[in-house]
């Protein structure tokens, strides 16, 4: 349990319980993602039996859900070089070659993405108790840039989809537990669990109002520990903080991150497109299945843009 009037307080509390802070080695760029080892790959690749895949991204556009907080816009996708420009001869190519160019600009954190482990920080204290200034400059992240897991993410997925959460819900370890037994799923050591709201469903038919930034079901701060002790190598939800909002304390911005990224060292995805997976997981009843989902190697970058994709 914890105080709502004492945000440090819990916080401290809970970074002291599940803090992984020299489990892997002084040097480690990895976090969780330790724990998805080459024996866990080859379990979970016995999980593709029908060989139906699943995009499980948003859209990367302008009409995505960002409304520029803190600097976070949709992406401005513009073309370089386009057919028109071929057809009237102007590209300088020989013998009739021609070709189309483009270019994006966006944050690498305004659609289906991950947290990098030098995302999050604790009263300027980064993953594995380094220097937040040392590990994150102006030239990005020095030490547990995204791109250090560009080669690791892949494994078992587990779906646990709450179906329909009014804003607000908070999901707490009883609820994770029970619907993994409901849906007959075991979550452990390595896994890659997909948490579905129905939030992001909600914000397609009704439109995107304040989903990015504003009420949300999410998980409770009381999950650090249960998320500490299953030793998974991630986790993702299908809304855009990860957490409930508004937060558990009177007054605090995403605790739970202050706590399972530099602390528990945890890989966390947010506003991934879970709808269709889930959609076939209530069909066939299964609800584990392969899953990839590699950050683009952006090299200093502290979260990454990602098109996961589930294979049963």
């Amino acid at each position: 349990m914890f105080s709502r009037s004492d945000p440090e307080g819990s916080i401290a509390a809970a970074a002291e319980r599940c803090s992984n802070w020299g489990r892997w080695g002084a040097d480690d760029v990895r976090g969780t993602m330790n724990f998805l080892t080459p024996d866990k790959r080859i379990q979970a690749a016995s999980l593709i039996r029908r060989g139906v895949s699943f995009s499980l991204s948003q859209s990367f556009d302008a009409n995505g859900p960002q409304k520029g907080w803190r600097r976070r816009t949709n992406p401005v996708h513009t073309m370089l070089d386009t057919g028109t420009d071929a057809a009237a001869g102007v590209q300088g190519f020989p013998h009739g070659i021609g070709g189309a160019d483009d270019v994006i600009s966006m944050p690498l954190q305004c659609s289906t993405q991950w947290d990098g482990l030098g995302h999050i920080f604790d009263h300027g204290v980064a993953w594995n108790g380094r220097p937040a200034g040392e590990v994150v400059t102006s030239l990005g992240d020095t030490r547990t840039g995204i791109e250090t897991v560009a080669d690791v993410i892949a494994g078992r997925g587990v779906l646990l989809d709450f179906g329909d959460l009014p804003d607000g819900f908070a999901i707490t370890a009883e609820h994770l537990d029970a619907l993994a037994v409901k849906e007959g799923v075991e979550i452990g050591r390595g896994d890659i669990v997909l948490v579905r709201t129905g939030q992001l469903a909600r914000a397609r038919r009704d439109g995107w109002g304040d989903y990015a930034g504003g009420p949300a079901p999410g998980l409770s701060f009381t999950t650090a520990d249960w998320l500490h002790s299953r030793e998974i190598a991630a986790i993702a939800t299908d809304t855009w903080g990860f957490e409930v909002r508004p937060n558990e304390f009177d007054d605090a911005f995403q605790p739970l991150h202050q706590v399972v990224i530099p602390h528990i060292g945890l890989f966390v995805g947010e506003m991934w497109d879970l709808d269709a997976l889930a959609a076939d997981c209530a069909s066939d009843g299964v609800h584990e299945f392969w899953l990839t989902a590699a950050p683009l190697p952006i090299t200093g970058a502290v979260g990454s843009p990602v098109n996961p994709i589930a294979v049963k």
